[in-house]
């Protein structure tokens, strides 16, 4: 990817409509906990400094609780001004059904095509030829985080994949602490999965499912693999008893558990705690044994208001989201990669360093969420929170999940 000296980016101008006067945007999103309220208070300074402003519309509870908010209010006739979606298909039955403002006047105008990267972004969000998003950062949940002092008081070394990691396990466990750190939200048990895929099947055969859609792959020997990680996984969080994915950071950043599979925006909760990468805890991309990115992450919609002053105001922010220098701003305390190519986050930590050569060297998929329906997903959330609650076996929940992967075919 081509980079720019980040003061020559700083003065790069983007194309934004001309504003009179404050306007304000209610703006709703699920980012609260201390790193994400550190990243979003980015967005809304420089939306505020621009000469308009931005009304926080926060929802506690992750996106799981706060989608279906948002999606209510949208088609009960009470839109907000902008809200946060995931890359993929969240919103797009809100779109088709004529709700979603389109943005491909703001995209052009700003070359997004050429700038955003990679190009799944852009598609994951454009119907029928015109653009509805503007996607602001890359997170990838294939991430394993390690707290260093556990591994240093036990007397041995930290691990460098998922395999040492279960190894070690044991010895982490007898010393009182907890191996895995995992919430009993739904949706971090799913990302476990999720991660466990590439990491254990590989690559290739997580093409062929996600991609492919090639049933005999899913119902092989590497997801019976991948099954059987998760069933590890699922004893080493036995003692894991928190219920938010912040609070299962926070067991690892003050040394309470060892480790946690969760998404790079972990990085936000080390960073607001002052622990340094590479130093207080070591980052596993791909858990160390596959290092490749998902470009999931986020987005914002724009829902359709029946007033020029705020569509003018929502389009002003739509571009600014994709500008460098807030771009700068907001992922480096989000702990997320950048969308656009061409920027250079010389103030990057390990952590993101190492994400950023994956992504520049092409090691890329979709996300997952890109490629299956929301009822797929939705199936298969349910059957991972029962699995990681009982005693379900492997071999069951393999077979499910199989059935539910053939439902949206």
């Amino acid at each position: 990817m081509k980079t720019l000296k980040i003061a020559s980016m700083l003065a790069a101008s983007v194309a934004l409509p001309l504003t009179a006067s404050a306007t304000e945007l209610e703006v709703t999103h699920w980012w609260t906990s201390g790193g994400e309220a550190a990243a979003v208070a980015e967005l809304a300074k420089a939306f505020d400094a621009s000469g308009d402003k931005w009304i926080d519309g926060a929802i506690a509870g992750g996106g799981g609780t706060a989608r279906p908010i948002m999606i209510s209010r949208i088609t009960g006739g009470d839109p907000m001004g902008a809200t946060q979606f995931n890359h993929g298909q969240q919103a797009l039955e809100l779109v088709e059904a004529g709700l979603m403002l389109d943005l491909t006047d703001v995209a052009e105008a700003n070359n997004w095509k050429d700038i955003v990267y990679p190009p799944s972004l852009l598609d994951a969000c454009t119907v029928d030829g015109k653009i509805y998003c503007a996607p602001v950062n890359i997170h990838s949940p294939e991430w394993l985080w390690l707290s260093n002092k556990v591994y240093e008081d036990l007397g041995i070394p930290v691990p460098t994949n998922w395999n040492e990691f279960v190894a070690s396990a044991p010895q982490v466990d007898a010393a009182g602490k907890i191996p895995l750190a995992l919430g009993n939200q739904p949706w971090q048990s799913n990302l476990a999965f999720g991660a466990m895929q590439i990491a254990v099947a590989g690559l290739d055969a997580w093409k062929a499912v996600n991609v492919d859609k090639n049933m005999d792959v899913a119902a092989g020997a590497e997801y019976a693999a991948v099954f059987q990680a998760a069933a590890d996984a699922r004893e080493l969080a036995r003692k894991s008893t928190v219920q938010d994915w912040n609070q299962a950071t926070n067991l690892v950043i003050t040394d309470q558990a060892a480790g946690q599979i969760m998404g790079d925006w972990a990085q936000g909760e080390f960073q607001v705690a002052g622990e340094v990468a590479g130093k207080d805890y070591t980052c596993l991309l791909g858990l160390g044994l596959n290092e490749y990115i998902s470009t999931g992450g986020d987005a914002f919609y724009f829902p359709k208001l029946d007033d020029p002053e705020k569509e003018a105001a929502q389009k002003r922010l739509a571009a600014q989201l994709v500008s460098p220098e807030v771009q700068v701003a907001f992922n480096l305390k989000k702990g997320s990669l950048p969308i656009r190519g061409d920027i250079d986050l010389a103030a990057a930590n390990d952590c993101m360093k190492k994400g950023l050569e994956v992504l520049a060297g092409g090691n890329i998929v979709p996300s997952g969420d890109m490629n299956w329906s929301p009822d797929v997903q939705k199936q298969n959330e349910d059957l991972m929170v029962e699995f990681w609650k009982s005693d379900m076996s492997p071999a069951d929940a393999h077979a499910k999940w199989v059935e539910n992967l053939k439902s949206g075919l």
